[in-house]
């Protein structure tokens, strides 16, 4: 198999993301592993690693808004596969990560061995799926919410997180070092690319990404 150079690991829970590593390092020893915590961390650990071979990403890290985070990352780097690496299992789920551009999807409840021989089918150019998936039954599609987050850039896409944390013009523009005339710059062409006229209808259109699946009894023990 295609043995990486740079795998970048975007996962906030420790004990996963551990073992994970301790698998991946024992089979790849040449490879090194970048990990990120949050989605401000994705986003500066792929800057720095923009030549990446591979992404493995858990839809539910902090600062993540559903499928948003993947579709940002296909859309600026879209020579980076993308693995999502998630506690949600269901049908929907898994459709709607391939169709907005991961090339695999394994559930965390998989096992080690097979976590691994999907990722080196990746590598080879594959796409990588739970077994006895059929693809079939999916939600609706959403590929124009998908198709406006998109066209947003790396900047007006972390203004629009922002936005949905509730933060005001004068702390964003603080966070980020610029001014509250550029940040209501961003916020015009935010509104205008997603076609509404307030910051909250902008919230709500990155909101019909969002993952709605309730999957706590996966969680229970």
């Amino acid at each position: 198999m295609f043995l990486p150079e740079n795998v970048i690991i975007a996962d906030d829970h420790p004990l996963f993301r551990q073992a994970l590593l301790e698998t991946l390092k024992s089979r790849m020893p040449q490879t090194q592993f970048i990990e990120a915590e949050t989605v401000k961390q994705l986003e500066e650990v792929l800057v720095e690693h923009s030549q990446a071979d591979l992404l493995l990403l858990d839809l539910n890290i902090p600062g993540a808004h559903g499928f948003n985070t993947l579709i940002h990352v296909r859309q600026h780097y879209p020579h980076i596969p993308v693995i999502v690496v998630s506690a949600y299992e269901d049908r929907d789920t898994i459709s709607q990560a391939i169709e907005y551009g991961a090339s695999g999807f394994i559930p965390k409840s998989t096992d080690i061995d097979s976590i691994f021989n999907g990722i080196s089918r990746v590598l080879m150019g594959e796409v990588w799926l739970p077994s006895g998936f059929d693809g079939k039954e999916s939600s609706p599609s959403k590929s124009q919410v998908a198709e406006q987050i998109a066209s947003l850039t790396q900047q007006q896409f972390k203004i629009l997180t922002m936005f949905a944390e509730g933060l005001l013009n004068k702390q964003i523009a603080y966070q980020l070092n610029v001014s509250e005339a550029t940040v209501k710059a961003h916020a015009t062409a935010i509104f205008r690319k997603l076609h509404v006229q307030n910051r909250t209808q902008a919230v709500l259109v990155l909101n019909q990404l969002e993952i709605t699946e309730d999957f706590s009894h996966q969680l229970n023990g």
